[in-house]
């Protein structure tokens, strides 16, 4: 199978969970607050720490299986879970700036974006 395969099996799993469980977080706590993403954000990071744990220091995922779990689950569930494990990465291999400037850009880059997409699209 192409890796794209295994991505897709993942993808299909983690998108319609990210919908469930961000739906009945947020119903159940009726708040303002996004709860239903953070938890999504926040269970997505705690998985992507656990499988590329077991997987880098005990090898327990195969390149395929990695694919399926971490591209395809995780990538549909959460793309915070990526940007939260590398920005781990950068702080644990002491590259500061770096890991900074992840951070920083990524949230303030990506404000900036859903502001300018907003008037983009009441251009149209």
């Amino acid at each position: 199978m192409t890796p794209y395969v295994y991505i897709i099996m993942g993808a299909v799993v983690g998108a319609p969970l990210r919908y469930y469980v961000q739906g009945v977080v947020q119903d159940s706590t009726a708040s303002l607050f996004p709860f239903g993403t953070l938890v999504v954000n926040v269970s997505g990071c705690l998985v992507i720490g656990l499988l590329l744990t077991l997987a880098e220091e005990r090898g327990a995922l195969g390149p395929n299986a990695r694919l399926a779990l971490v591209t395809g689950f995780l990538g549909s569930y959460t793309t915070f879970s990526t940007f939260a494990y590398e920005s781990f990465q950068q702080l644990r291999g002491h590259e500061l700036f770096f890991a900074s400037a992840n951070i920083v850009a990524s949230v303030f880059v990506g404000l900036a974006a859903v502001w300018i997409g907003t008037i983009l699209a009441r251009w149209v």
